[in-house]
């Protein structure tokens, strides 16, 4: 199947920056959208970021003009730059792709989540 791996979360002061890396790997025929979620203690898991092979992206409003996502189709990796964190975006931060392999078709798969904590 396909296992999707995070790195780069921790601990940072508000106003800091973190890059989140999430690499694909497995038996991946094709990835269509690859993206980043969270989740908050006592909140739904949200849509952070998403972008798709050729580039196109989508963003929340909470996190426009501060988070980048970018991918290298090549390496199967997506990463978000996160930039002037503030505490509210304190979260489980989970990684997300639209696979498709040969055995199961077209799956969404996810990562098993990097804890982002930003300090006041």
């Amino acid at each position: 199947q396909v296992q999707l791996v995070e790195s780069g979360g921790g601990l940072v002061q508000a106003g800091g920056s973190l890059r989140l890396s999430c690499a694909a790997s497995g038996s991946i025929f094709s990835i269509n959208a690859m993206g980043w979620y969270r989740q908050a203690p006592g909140k739904q898991r949200e849509l952070v970021a998403a972008i798709t092979s050729g580039g196109s992206t989508n963003y929340a409003d909470s996190v426009k003009g501060r988070f980048t996502i970018s991918r290298d189709n090549a390496k199967n990796t997506v990463y978000l730059q996160m930039n002037s964190l503030k505490p509210e975006d304190t979260a489980v931060y989970y990684c997300n792709a639209a696979a498709y392999t040969v055995v199961a078709g077209p799956l969404d798969y996810w990562g098993q989540g990097t804890q982002v904590t930003v300090s006041s």
